[in-house]
This record gives structure tokens, C-alpha cells and sequence, in this order.
């Protein structure tokens, strides 16, 4: 079996804000493109037009309607998830011959290809189903934090983050050291009061969740008063929006 390091003072993860993803699948879309031809190449796609498809996505995209409990208004939630490179990883200690193994200097956890027998037994182990067997090639892959980025010192210092983060149109999700307390991910996990996923299993995810803020009930929002006389659908906006 694998033993996990006894300590990674950097921790480098992702932080998700749930409050502003839209729920638009560009992390993932840009993830597989990545991907495709980086650290974990090629993700495999079988028979993608057809019936029966079969592929290696790292990213998926989960939606949830939520309803308040106190009676509130309801909205959608979309619910990013792919690998949370947890501190104690189950994936990694149940490898019979360790191909899963955790980075001590960054916390990344990563497969070696070259010695996964492709057993499932650390995607059986993963309480979050962040594993991918490529059934193509035989072997377990998974998200790397894009390795391949952000140490590529060719790219530009901005463009050295995980390509989910990258392209994420509405600033959704964020990259850095959750091990340094005052890291920019950090301050902002301790301001949203970002949370683990699923803490009672004791897996300790690096990865974060900001959660969603209460939505203004729309049945409370105070109306304009607008001229009838305004006729003009045009000019109502426009009479709407200057009396803001």
C-alpha cells in the first residue's frame, strides 16, 4: 500500500464559489481540451456520437434546485466537483502498488501511470467519485491541478492556474496555497466561511466550497411606479431604468 507524506506545508487547491457559478460546463469543456493532450493524456472519448458513449471527464457539473426551509425564494445551484487532493486520501493508501500517490511538495495527488493495474480500487475508496478509468487505456486517471500549467514557466505568471480556473467566465473558482493562512484563497475561505465537502468522513479535502447567499424574495421587492401615460415599451424601460 501507499503511505501518504507525514506533512505538505503547501496545500494547493481550488475554491469554488457556488454563490456566482452559472452552471455553464466551461471549466470542464476547458479541463478535457487541456487534458486531452497534457499530463494525463489522451482522455479517452468512445463512440462520443453514438449511442453508448463512454469518456474521462476530471470535471462534472452537478444541478440542484433548492428550496429554503424557511419558506424562502428557491433557486438553482450548480455544484462543480472533481478532485478535492485531500490530506488523508483514502485513493492513495488503498493502492496496492502505488501508482496513487500524494506530492509532499504541494499536496497534489496523482497517479503513475506506468504502475496502475487498473484494480478500481481507489475509485471504490473515493467518497466523491473523483476517479476516472479509462477503460480504453486500462488505467485510472484523474485531475492533476494541471501540473503542466502551473509550473510551465513559458506562460505568462497569470496563466500559470488549472485551466478550469482559466476560463471560468464568471470568476467562479480560485487557485492557491489553503495551506498559508494568509494566502488570497485562504483570507477568502475564512471571510465566505468556505466549507469541506462531506467533513464527517474525515478525509479533510484541500479543495473548498464558498456557499450561496440568501436570495431576495421577489415577492418583497418594492415596485416602481411608472407614468401610464408611458406608453412606449422603450421608453418605459428607459423611465424604469432612470428612476433607479
Amino acid at each position: 500500500m501507499t503511505a501518504l507524506p507525514a506533512q505538505t506545508n503547501t496545500k494547493l487547491g481550488l475554491v469554488i464559489d457556488l454563490d456566482i457559478c452559472v452552471g455553464c460546463h466551461a471549466c470542464a469543456v476547458n479541463c478535457k481540451e487541456w487534458n486531452t493532450g497534457g499530463h494525463m493524456a489522451p482522455l479517452t472519448d468512445l463512440n462520443p456520437y453514438g449511442r453508448g458513449q463512454d469518456g474521462v471527464w476530471f470535471n462534472r457539473i452537478h444541478g440542484y434546485e433548492i428550496e429554503p426551509e424557511d419558506g424562502g425564494a428557491s433557486m438553482t445551484t450548480y455544484f462543480p466537483k472533481s478532485c478535492l487532493h485531500c490530506e488523508d486520501a483514502a485513493c492513495v493508501t488503498v493502492c496496492p502498488t502505488g501508482a496513487s500517490y500524494k506530492r509532499t511538495e504541494d499536496g497534489i495527488v496523482l497517479v503513475e501511470e506506468t504502475k496502475c493495474i487498473g484494480c478500481k480500487l481507489c475509485s471504490w475508496a473515493c467518497p466523491y467519485g473523483a476517479r476516472e478509468f479509462d477503460s480504453d487505456a486500462g488505467v485510472m486517471k484523474k485531475c492533476t491541478l494541471c501540473i503542466d500549467r502551473i509550473y510551465n514557466e513559458n506562460l505568462e505568471e497569470v496563466d500559470r492556474v488549472p485551466a478550469c480556473v482559466s476560463t471560468c467566465p464568471a470568476g467562479a473558482r480560485h487557485f492557491g496555497n489553503l495551506g498559508d493562512p494568509n494566502s488570497d484563497v485562504s483570507k477568502l475561505v475564512a471571510e465566505r466561511e468556505g466549507y469541506d465537502l462531506m467533513p464527517e468522513m474525515g478525509y479533510k479535502p484541500t479543495n473548498k466550497y464558498l456557499p450561496p447567499r440568501p436570495r431576495t424574495d421577489c415577492s418583497q421587492t418594492k415596485q416602481l411606479d411608472i407614468d401610464p401615460e408611458i406608453s412606449n415599451p422603450l421608453l418605459r424601460w428607459a423611465d424604469r431604468f432612470l428612476a433607479r
